[in-house]
């Protein structure tokens, strides 16, 4: 078997389309394909971008073409879906790939209750958390400002290690506030949104509500995001095959 078409079965398998990260953790799996190449993930970043037999969907997401008017809305929306649909559909995909970062790390995952039946490549948010109800690490109005959170990853001691926050079109200023009521927490705070929106971010860190954790929160765009995802489960693969 070929490279591509083992890169093609992996996503057949798994209706026709798959993350960066699935793709490195499965298609080295496939006996009936040799990889004598030191770089097999390079290989695979390659392959996928060649456009006779797959597209890409997002940042870190890639579809077989034959699968193009196949694929359920929340994995491609169609044109004429509305704007509140699709960003929704965005946020959650982002959701899921940090949930499932923090699950390659060894985290334990939450996200808030609202969001457990959102869809994530064809899984609900519930089926790859590992936290189904937050840790009472604190008093109660603190927990009721974390359990709004976007994604949470906790330690084995479950405490807060990192909380991120997904702004596609809201109000950045807002996440940041939530920020500040946990700022006596020995945790990193994220902002993930489009690369266009850093400079806004950086700006409403000047503001004097956030001024006390400005230097504690960090900024993500959904190609670091994906690249992230990408590359720890190459760690990870590497990881299983040396027996770690």
């Amino acid at each position: 078997m070929k490279q591509y078409e083992a890169v093609i079965r992996v996503m057949e398998t798994n209706g026709g389309y798959a993350t960066l990260g699935l793709l490195n953790q499965e298609v080295l799996k496939i006996k009936d394909c040799i990889w004598k190449t030191k770089t097999p993930f390079a290989s695979i970043r390659r392959i996928v971008q060649d456009e006779r037999f797959f597209f890409k969907i997002r940042p870190g997401l890639w579809a077989l073409k034959t699968y193009k008017d196949k694929l359920p809305p929340e994995i491609l929306p169609v044109k004429d879906q509305p704007k509140a649909k699709q960003e929704e559909y965005s946020h959650t995909y982002y959701q899921g790939l940090i949930v499932e970062i923090g699950n390659l790390k060894n985290y334990k995952t939450f996200v808030p209750n609202q969001d457990k039946n959102k869809l994530y490549l064809g899984k609900k948010l519930s089926e790859i958390i590992t936290v189904p109800d937050i840790y009472k690490f604190s008093y109660d109005e603190i927990i009721r400002t974390a359990r709004t959170i976007d994604v949470m990853w906790f330690n084995e001691r479950k405490m807060p290690v990192s909380l991120f926050e997904i702004e596609h079109s809201t109000d950045i200023h807002n996440s940041l506030r939530k920020f500040v009521e946990l700022q006596d927490f020995y945790t990193n705070f994220y902002i993930v949104a489009d690369e266009v929106r850093r400079r806004e971010f950086q700006s409403k860190l000047s503001s004097q509500s956030v001024v006390l954790i400005n230097k504690r929160v960090g900024f993500w765009s959904y190609d670091n995001v994906a690249e992230l995802h990408s590359k720890t489960s190459e760690l990870v693969s590497i990881e299983s095959r040396l027996k770690l």
